[in-house]
């Protein structure tokens, strides 16, 4: 797993969101963009982390940012999470995990004694220009928010 890190180009993809219609990346070209890369939508730590981004969906938007949640989970998965959590920004399946790949975020994972491929939780900030900011990779999912929001407020 060769992840991306600060000042790499970002791939360019297009995905389909939670209502099946295709988002790129260079739909949001002008903005800054968290591309967040989580496990299963509706599990307690992926759940966790997209309430504290939805919570912090106004301070996000003042730092001219747009929120990406990308997981492999099927297209029919998303709009449940999204009213389940009253999520207040786009959700991406990546089912083939080709996105996920690209960014290199997805690799061999252990838990519970057991080894199997999956998402790593990784979070990119694209900066206006389709480059590659920051990386957040040190967090817990419950100040995973607090984490960027920092980062931003502070750079």
């Amino acid at each position: 797993m060769q992840t991306l890190k600060a000042g790499d180009p970002a791939p360019q993809f297009s995905l389909p969101n939670e209502n099946d219609q295709t988002v790129s990346l260079s739909d949001f070209k002008g903005k800054k963009v968290l591309v967040y890369f989580y496990p299963k939508a509706m599990t307690p730590g992926c759940t966790i982390q997209a309430q504290g981004l939805r919570d912090s969906q106004n301070s996000l938007a003042e730092q001219n940012v747009e929120v990406l949640g990308v997981s492999p989970d099927a297209v029919k998965r998303l709009p449940k999470f999204i009213e389940k959590e009253s999520l207040n920004f786009t959700l991406l399946s990546d089912e083939d995990h080709s996105v996920a790949d690209a960014f290199g975020v997805w690799g061999l994972k252990k838990f519970m004694g057991k080894e199997y491929d999956g998402i790593h939780r990784i979070t990119f900030l694209i900066d206006e220009n389709g480059n590659i900011e920051h990386v957040f990779d040190k967090f817990k999912t419950k100040t995973h928010h607090e984490v960027v929001l920092d980062y931003l407020q502070n750079s």
